[in-house]
């Protein structure tokens, strides 16, 4: 590639582009240092110092990986990255509020992001799997974790917050089969309006769909798979034909939809839909209030456990066979800090002993968006502490891990740098770099 291609006058100015950097024979532009500046800034991601030293040596980094992953002949399955694009794509309108919103973001129209994002996800995919490839012949021991914890400074040590045990059994209100007619004969209504022209889905979405995150943009959830998709909603929407149609009533976990067709796309598909909710009445809510509390004064009693009463009462799938045991998903452990937990059991769980049962109360099943009954127990509570290698272990390896694996992968870039030309422009050389080398001296 020649510099006389690469300087290439912008289609809006005819101003000559800025290059920030060469590596190798590829330019980084200052306005590629700019977009992804603007993308930091959307996506809230701190800058810890001057972006237009940080961004150009990032994108340097990237084009030495890219590098690699040609050599390596690594290629990303294009499946794999439309998928991604149009989570992301979902992703930007759900914060947006519009396509057209996430348009003029990007200051150009929606085709065209698409084939920005695929580039962008193409190379992250390939830097993540040289990445990858560097470091996948580590492997750790405990003595290494454990020279690597007596090596750290003290000010390095971690300080882990107070952590709680926590068991957890639920119960489902009833609801009547009247509410249900009632959700039932709405939708109905809304599809034969929308049927003989009388009204768009669209606007019934806005204005009825008890969805927040599609109900404002018309009912519309963008490109998903099967796998992405509710399998009862799924096996409705994927038959779907005719968009100008409205499909039967569909009930999901979530409560009961109808359906409308926008555009299928391979094994994609994008449709808008109505979500009603049967609510709960006062009284089921409070009869199924007066069934747990039996159960727990017939626990307090002895004559069964917490964990025998999971077994037979609780309706929460995630946890009835587990003894009630509540899992964190964000580290798979049995153990959560306090502003893990749901905000109902962190606020129960805060006046609690270990050992002992709560009263039961009113909680928001976040994953299945209705209201349960619930009752926890206190299985045990961590005071905060310095991280320490019997009650923190695998924090500590999951440091010491990520650790050495910085390393081995800024040992390999380091000598990528010193074999590689690079030339930064006067003007982007007055930085303090990550990594050394980039700026050559005569001598290199």
């Amino acid at each position: 590639m020649t510099a006389a291609i690469t300087l290439a006058a912008t289609a809006q100015n005819n101003i000559v582009e800025e290059v920030a950097w060469w590596i190798g024979d590829q330019p980084i532009y200052k306005s590629e240092v700019e977009e992804a500046y603007q993308n930091l800034l959307f996506e809230r991601q701190d800058i810890n110092g001057d972006p237009y030293c940080i961004i150009p040596e990032r994108l340097a980094m990237e084009r030495l990986f890219l590098h690699q992953a040609e050599l390596d002949s690594i290629d990303i399955p294009q499946a794999q990255v439309t998928m991604m694009v149009d989570q992301q794509i979902n992703y930007l309108t759900n914060n947006l509020g519009s396509k057209e919103k996430v348009e003029e973001f990007y200051r150009r129209p929606l085709p065209e992001i698409r084939t920005l994002l695929r580039e962008l996800i193409t190379n992250r995919q390939k830097v993540e799997q040289v990445q990858n490839s560097l470091t996948q012949d580590f492997k750790s021991t405990p003595s290494d974790v454990r020279k690597y914890f007596q090596t750290l400074p003290e000010d390095s040590i971690p300080f882990v917050p107070m952590q709680v045990e926590v068991q957890i059994m639920t119960l489902n209100p009833v609801i009547p089969r009247e509410e249900i007619d009632e959700v039932k004969a709405r939708l109905r209504d809304f599809t034969d309006r929308v049927n003989k022209g009388e009204s768009e889905f669209s606007t019934l979405a806005i204005l009825y769909s008890e969805d927040p995150g599609s109900g404002m943009r018309g009912g519309e959830i963008g490109f998903m798979s099967k796998a992405n998709l509710d399998p009862e909603y799924a096996a409705v929407a994927f038959n779907l034909n005719d968009p100008k149609r409205v499909s039967k009533i569909v009930e999901s976990q979530y409560g009961f939809h109808i359906i409308q067709l926008i555009e299928k796309r391979g094994d994609r598909i994008n449709t808008r839909h109505i979500l009603l909710k049967p609510k709960v009445a006062e009284k089921d809510l409070t009869e199924a209030m007066n069934r747990l509390d039996t159960i727990r004064q017939e626990m307090l009693a002895e004559k069964y456990t917490f964990e025998e009463a999971v077994y037979y009462v609780s309706q929460d799938k995630d946890t009835r066979n587990n003894k009630g045991v509540m899992v964190n998903e964000e580290n798979q452990s049995n153990r959560f800090e306090m502003a893990q937990l749901p905000q109902e059991v962190s606020r129960v769980v805060s006046t609690m002993s270990v050992g002992e049962i709560s009263k039961p109360f009113i909680m928001s099943d976040a994953k299945h968006n209705r209201e349960v009954v619930a009752m926890i127990k206190l299985s045990n509570r961590i005071d905060g502490h310095r991280a320490n290698l019997s009650d923190d272990y695998q924090r500590i390896l999951a440091m010491y891990e990520e650790s050495a694996k910085e390393k081995i992968v800024d040992d390999w870039l380091l000598k990528k740098i010193k074999d590689t030309y690079v030339r930064i422009e006067d003007g982007w050389r007055n930085c303090e770099f990550k990594h050394e080398g980039w700026i050559k001296t005569a001598k290199q």
